[in-house]
């Protein structure tokens, strides 16, 4: 068994398919058994290395795609507009307080799928009972939170490249606004938020780094005293491992960690 990377849709993360006796090369269309059925999806590449169980997901690469199946495919992204449209329409009418982000149909369309937002639980039942009488299909209503709207519609963040969560995130880790503190970044919501308005994924990354450069730091406004200097520190420098102090004569003494380890 061999395994390749695929996308079911562009703006989606690369899901790990095991995948048996066919002949993939990267950007070839293939039909993959999914949890949720047959799905199209394009190869992103092929692996070559071990992974762990945990990142392979449930199901199997079947086989390679057809001119037949591209067609079917390009039929289910049209119908799948014109399913949300009708969706948005029925929630209108309904007057249930809920958005719906998209639609999506499985391959052999033996299953409708939409995402929504809602600021509360909502009843949808019968919003899914008429979909169903009205596309004859089983159909899933899936709320998802404003992270995962990012990650399901993808984009560009701060940094000019894909959004993180769409691109490789399987899970989204906790982030606290002390990771920005602690990483000394201006706490302005337009310079540490993403497109999600939720603090950027990013602070998490290199988090145990900064706390593990700042243990023999002082922090700023603490008095420090000792043969060399004495004053208030007034800025550290991180990464340099030094801090600035202000002198009682008014001027300002840089200390390297390292030198203030010896004195």
């Amino acid at each position: 068994m061999q395994i390749a990377g695929v996308k079911i849709n562009e703006n989606k993360r690369v899901k790990y398919y095991y995948y048996d006796n066919l002949n993939l090369k990267k950007n070839l269309t293939v039909i993959v058994d999914t949890e949720v059925g047959l799905q199209f999806a394009r190869v992103y590449s092929i692996i070559d290395k071990e992974l762990d169980e945990s990142q392979i997901e449930k199901g199997k690469i079947v086989r390679i795609t057809t001119k037949k199946d591209y067609v079917r495919y390009l039929a289910n992204l049209k119908d799948a507009k014109t399913a949300l449209k009708k969706c948005r329409e029925l929630v209108k009418k309904l007057k249930l307080n809920m958005y719906i982000i998209d639609a999506e149909y499985t391959f052999t369309r033996n299953q409708l799928i939409y995402h929504f937002i809602a600021d509360d639980r909502v009843d949808f039942r019968q919003l899914a009972k008429d979909l169903g009488s009205f596309y004859k299909t089983r159909i899933e209503l899936r709320q998802i939170g404003i992270r995962d709207k990012a990650k399901e519609i993808g984009g560009v963040g701060l940094c000019g490249r894909r959004l993180c969560c769409s691109l490789f995130l399987n899970e989204f880790d906790s982030v606290s606004i002390n990771m920005a503190k602690n990483q000394s970044l201006s706490l302005n919501p337009s310079k540490i938020n993403g497109a999600c308005s939720r603090l950027l994924c990013c602070l998490k990354y290199e988090n145990e780094n900064y706390s593990k450069c700042r243990q023999n730091l002082p922090n700023v406004g603490s008095i420090i005293d000792n043969d060399k200097v004495k004053g208030k520190v007034v800025s550290v420098d991180v990464l340099n491992s030094k801090y600035k102090v202000l002198t009682d004569k008014n001027t300002i003494v840089e200390v390297s960690v390292d030198n203030a380890d010896k004195e």
